[in-house]
């Protein structure tokens, strides 16, 4: 029979499907399978609906086989089959889909799930095949045919034998090149991982011919090769049952199996919404980051599923960055996909889920953060970061989603509480939350400038990560409170006549200030101050730039280097005032150099380094032998 010309009459067409439209062969299995789904799925359908066809719903399958030898797959259903004429309509003209054209006809009629629409996905087989044997045989019909081409050069269609409904496919695969090897398609476990893979959730079972390695009977060391006809896929994904019929262990094997993480997740956000746009999620927030989590090589998403059928590993776009540790599936019927099905189209459709899922792990945090502090506390630990990330991230978009999910230590039984928390701690006359920063919750406590305000009964934040101070700054108000560092000037708690007192001392000894700060040289001011009880002196910064961010930003790998201006306080109330006045009277050299100490002293309490260490060294000797 003389050979048909592909009615797209186009090579370039051809070569455009085979090499450039699917960017991954492994694929083939997924579009051939999801056409014999289709395939059931119409019977099935018509079944329902013409009382005239009989069959037996649960012998509905797909068959796949191997023939090492030959390097032949088939891939068999015993769905609806096609006519001579529908296998020259659907295979001979590249892009006509026999699956949109059934959705089109039936578009007033409800539940009709069919994966194909576009009609390519045939053709993904010539990435590993360079022959293709489609025998075909109608329901109902008493004809089969057969249609078979061998790439760009077309196609033939002639009568053959079939004994029973349903398409056989039969693909030749190529020869192995230095580039791939296509003989890896034969081996029973490399399409068992695809199926399950890719059309694990495919609602009619696939079988194969699987072999097992087993003890013969009778011996300790010899094995034999048993092969059995074995049901691949599960057919039925676990975020399509309904939730009250699953056990935690169930979620919890499925994780792990999924994931490959063999600790129990935090939590498990399980959703089926119905609306503008359907979809079912099961979503799993871990206990801990994996190995390369805070590492470049780490790649957010959540994997997508349309109508069970696997289409993207990881998208990206369902999840924030600022949620880049959740890991699950999502499944929705109202995709926009494009040709290959590889790539999703962006639409309203993505964007509507994502923003819903976004809301729903949000309250899912909210929920653990009141009802299961442990929990919280142990997800927090692995993942803070990540959120306080998405609070100072593009100048602070987000920072109302997520400020409610912080969580700091508290000076007052050094617990974690939330700004929330915090704000109800506080007495009504009190219009500010405190917080510090530093290295350790044991140094910040002995910290100077924190003895007077817990003395007042303040609570503080004690804030340890070097990106508390950027995310506080970002957030600056909650519920109308001003977020306050006790580090910077000019937070004072001292009584308005204790004010006025403390500015009349200052304006006294406002030279002798200045011979200290020309001292030290690395100072914006010298002054005394009411904010310390037993210390007798600190730092504080001035400006937005705070001694806390001097720290992390100049221990970063970068050659930018910042300075915050400093202000050395000193206790008014301290011996080591009147000193400082006496020696300004009498000595002001050993008032330089007493100054010198002091300010290293400040510096150290802080966790600054000293400058001139043999400097400092040689000045406290003196002093010790005066």
């Amino acid at each position: 029979m003389a050979k048909k010309q592909f009615k797209a009459e186009s090579k370039k067409l051809m070569d455009l499907m085979i090499n450039s439209i699917y960017t991954n062969k492994e694929i083939f299995l997924r579009e051939l399978i999801s056409n014999a789904s289709d395939a059931i799925d119409k019977l099935h359908y018509k079944s329902l609906t013409d009382d005239s066809i009989k069959v037996d719903k649960k012998k509905f399958g797909i068959h796949i086989s191997m023939d090492e030898g030959n390097r032949i797959i088939t891939i068999s259903d015993n769905g609806i089959g096609m006519t001579k004429d529908e296998l020259e309509n659907n295979l001979g003209t590249i892009a006509k889909s026999g699956s949109n054209v059934f959705k089109e006809e039936n578009k007033h009629k409800k539940d009709i799930d069919i994966i194909g629409e576009f009609g390519v996905g045939f053709y993904s087989a010539f990435m590993v095949a360079d022959r293709i044997e489609v025998k075909s045989k109608a329901y109902g019909s008493d004809e089969a045919y057969e249609w078979v081409s061998e790439g760009i050069d077309g196609y033939t269609i002639e009568p053959c034998e079939k004994e029973e409904y349903g398409t056989d496919i039969t693909l030749t695969l190529k020869a192995d090149t230095d580039d791939y090897s296509y003989s890896e398609f034969l081996h029973d476990h490399e399409m068992e991982h695809l199926i399950r893979k890719y059309s694990n959730y495919i609602t009619y079972p696939i079988r194969m011919k699987v072999s097992h390695s087993e003890l013969k009977k009778g011996s300790k060391d010899e094995y034999e090769t048993k092969i059995e006809e074995e049901v691949i896929n599960d057919m039925v994904p676990l975020w399509k049952r309904k939730k009250d019929k699953i056990k935690d262990e169930e979620y919890n094997t499925f994780y792990s199996d999924k994931f490959f993480d063999y600790e129990e997740p935090v939590a498990v956000i399980h959703t089926s919404a119905e609306g503008l746009v359907s979809y079912n999620s099961l979503l799993f927030i871990p206990s801990h980051a994996p190995y390369d989590f805070y590492t470049k090589n780490y790649e957010k998403g959540l994997q997508l599923y349309s109508n069970g059928v696997l289409i993207m590993e990881k998208c990206k776009d369902l999840v924030p960055d600022y949620y880049s540790f959740v890991k699950g599936v999502v499944d929705s019927p109202d995709l926009s996909l494009n040709i290959s099905r590889e790539i999703l189209q962006q639409n309203n459709a993505l964007k509507t889920i994502a923003k819903s899922i976004e809301n729903k792990i949000t309250k899912e945090l909210e929920d653990l953060l009141l009802n299961d502090r442990e929990k919280y506390e142990k997800f927090f630990k692995a993942f803070g970061s990540q959120i306080k990330y998405g609070v100072y991230d593009n100048f602070g978009v987000n920072k109302d989603k997520l400020k409610d999910l912080l969580i700091f230590t508290s000076s007052k039984e050094k617990k974690n509480i939330s700004l929330k928390e915090y704000v109800d701690h506080m007495d009504k006359d009190q219009d500010s939350i405190y917080y510090v920063c530093g290295e350790t919750i044991d140094k910040i406590d002995l910290l100077p400038q924190v003895e007077s305000f817990k003395e007042h009964n303040y609570e503080i934040l004690y804030c340890t990560d070097y990106m508390d101070e950027f995310v506080l700054q970002t957030i600056g108000t909650y519920e109308d409170k001003k977020l306050v560092n006790i580090s910077k000037e000019n937070i004072d708690l001292s009584s308005e006549e204790e004010k006025k007192e403390l500015d009349k001392k200052n304006e006294d000894a406002k030279e002798m200030f200045e011979v200290m700060k020309d001292a030290i040289g690395d100072v914006k001011e010298v002054r005394f101050t009411n904010r310390l009880k037993n210390h007798p002196v600190c730092l504080v910064s001035a400006g937005d730039v705070t001694i806390e961010m001097e720290k992390v930003i100049n221990a970063m790998p970068t050659d930018e280097q910042i300075k915050a201006e400093k202000v050395l306080e000193i206790n008014v109330s301290h011996k080591i005032a009147d000193k400082l006045l006496n020696l300004y009277k009498k000595d002001k050299e050993e008032l330089k150099r007493i100054s010198k100490i002091l300010y290293a002293e400040a510096r150290l309490i802080e966790g600054l380094s000293v400058e001139n260490p043999t400097e400092l060294a040689s000045l406290i000797c003196d002093e010790l032998v005066k």
